[in-house]
């Protein structure tokens, strides 16, 4: 059984597979349609075909470095063949690709055992790190988990209040900072009241101003060190929201924040509303994190745990997947 076929398999098996096609249908049509239409011109892997996989692959936003390493990879594979379909061809690409997000192992979400799990959310303003607490929130309490917030974003007008109206809708009580007060006063406040309620998840959602990188990592390093004092083992992770929409910028905030503090996982919001999936191999191959939520759509549910073959069919559904 190709690749392909195997990829088709299990992901008609997963519950959330009309999420996923739906939440990726504007970047299939950059990267599947796209891949479908180099058959017809298709005369084996060589310098013309790999220049149009290129441009694909960077108009989905793989970033240069990792496009070239699929495509190196890729002509390495089909100079094993003395001919090669296409059709084999799509099934090499799609399992480079996999191989490239999964050279480095995922490490699992941390929790804590033996009271609150501390998770700070960063970002820059305008990510989605607000809505994706909201969301988190939504899906810990499905799992039965008692929820907390701290706004700790203190210098972003409106964000504590807009944290605040989440925590009334949702019933998850939120612990505010004060305005342009500082962030890590609010962590402080937050632990506090998780432990004296013996909250499960308490989500942090924090500043994130990359204006001057100094003082972003000085604050960043203080929020870490008055939650490890509160909390034994806290932050237990630290997640990066990253807007899917900005591509490459995004990844150059993802190294910004990565230099600046010890991320455990990327969250890619508002997927669905840009062509640009690649961005998905380009963090993972420059920073080796894990995308470990994707933003889907609007409603609470739409923010999904990221699976690797339902993002490498959805972008692909375009090509064939049959034998």
């Amino acid at each position: 059984m190709s690749f392909l076929s195997k990829l088709k398999e299990v992901f008609t098996k997963k519950e959330d597979k009309a999420v996923y096609l739906s939440g990726f249908q504007k970047a299939k049509q950059t990267f599947g349609d796209q891949l479908n239409q180099l058959e017809y011109d298709f005369k084996g892997v060589d310098d013309a075909f790999l220049e149009e996989l290129t441009i694909i692959l960077l108009e989905s936003d793989v970033g240069i470095e990792t496009a070239d390493l699929i495509c190196d990879k890729l002509k390495a594979k089909a100079d094993e063949y003395p001919q090669i379909t296409f059709h084999w061809t799509m099934n090499f690409l799609m399992e480079i690709m996999k191989g490239i997000y999964e050279e480095v192992p995922d490490e699992p979400i941390r929790y804590n055992e033996n009271g609150t799990t501390v998770i700070l959310l960063e970002g820059v303003n305008g990510s989605g790190k607000t809505t994706s607490a909201a969301k988190l929130a939504n899906m810990y309490m499905k799992q039965s988990k008692t929820v907390a917030f701290v706004a700790a974003d203190t210098f972003r007008a409106g964000a504590i209040e807009q944290l605040a109206k989440w925590g009334e809708r949702l019933d998850v009580p939120c612990i505010k900072g004060r305005e342009n007060g500082d962030p890590s006063a609010a962590i402080v406040d937050g632990c506090r009241f998780a432990k004296e309620h013996n909250i499960d998840i308490l989500l942090c959602d924090t500043a994130g101003r990359l204006q001057n990188k100094v003082n972003l990592m000085n604050e960043l390093a203080k929020m870490n060190r008055v939650a490890s004092r509160e909390i034994e083992g806290a932050p237990h992770n630290t997640w990066l929201v990253l807007d899917a929409t900005t591509g490459q910028n995004g990844l150059a905030q993802a190294e910004i924040f990565a230099q600046s503090t010890t991320l455990s996982g990327i969250i890619l919001t508002k997927m669905d509303g840009t062509a640009k999936g690649g961005i998905v191999l380009a963090i993972k191959h420059k920073l080796h994190l894990p995308v470990l939520f994707i933003g889907l759509g609007e409603q609470p549910e739409d923010l999904r745990p990221f699976d690797v073959d339902s993002y490498l069919y959805s972008i692909s559904e375009g090509l064939n997947h049959g034998e």
